[in-house]
């Protein structure tokens, strides 16, 4: 899982639903710690409350006994103080939402949690395989992991140079699962982080041109490209060919087999 206190380790006004699984218990004092000397930022608590409690428990505690906070803490709570106004403060315990069930993954959480964590979630809750998940979570989980089965006997599972040995020397995470003679096993990868398209924005000039002015110039341009590259002289026996193949490559096509398949 990311560690807190990352270069962009979310702000307030950053704060949404999936990097607020970026931060642990004292990330969420640190976050409030001088919320009394900004108004828009109190008059906002309870939309970030709101956000925090998707990844975090938060229990609010008005009796102010040692026991009482004792007893909290003991289940692995954080129990610090919030400073609303000069006169007024609130008492919080905060504790990070586990993920040890497969009901546990969502589409926010599932970006933050390593290939090692899925399989132990996966190794806690499965009995029939990866088909005995719904669809739904699988979803979840193949939204942020590369994942691969196969169901072989167990003398042929980790034969030199098959698949087993494969995915584990490209990075994925193994879980077997026996059943019987044979062992299903699966392969996590976490997939890379896709960085978001930049907007292209149009220039100036065009925003002065009116769109059909801006049409009519696009439109020479592209007559005079296509003229400046076709010149019937150039054409000879040689050069010219109405069809073409591409030639396929065997390795190839085995790729784009899906991994899904069982070896016999």
């Amino acid at each position: 899982m990311k560690a807190s206190g990352a270069k962009n380790a979310p702000t307030l006004k950053t704060l949404n639903k999936n990097n607020v699984w970026d931060l642990q218990e004292n990330d969420i004092f640190r976050l409030l710690d001088g919320i009394d000397r900004d108004s828009d930022q109190k008059d906002n608590l309870r939309h970030y409350t709101d956000i925090m409690r998707g990844a975090f428990s938060i229990e609010e505690i008005t009796d102010e006994a040692t026991t009482i906070k004792a007893k909290y803490e003991k289940q692995g709570y954080k129990v610090g103080q919030i400073r609303l106004d000069e006169d007024t403060k609130i008492t919080w315990a905060v504790k990070k939402r586990p993920i040890q069930r497969v009901t546990d993954l969502t589409y926010e959480n599932i970006h933050h949690i390593s290939a090692t964590t899925l399989i132990e979630v996966l190794n806690r809750n499965f009995g029939g395989g990866w088909d005995s998940l719904s669809q739904s979570i699988k979803d979840i989980i193949e939204s942020g992991f590369d994942v691969s089965t196969t169901t072989l006997p167990k003398s042929r599972l980790h034969k030199p140079g098959g698949t087993y040995e494969k995915k584990v020397a490209d990075g994925y995470e193994v879980l077997e699962i026996e059943k019987g003679s044979w062992v299903e096993a699966i392969f996590a990868k976490a997939k890379p982080e896709m960085e978001k398209p930049r907007l292209t924005l149009q220039s100036k000039e065009h925003d002065e041109l009116s769109d059909e002015e801006y049409d009519d110039m696009e439109g020479e341009d592209d007559n005079m490209e296509d003229e400046e590259m076709f010149n019937e002289d150039d054409i000879n026996e040689d050069n010219y060919r109405t069809t073409f193949e591409i030639a396929t490559d065997p390795e190839e096509e085995a790729d784009g087999i899906t991994d899904f398949d069982t070896e016999n």
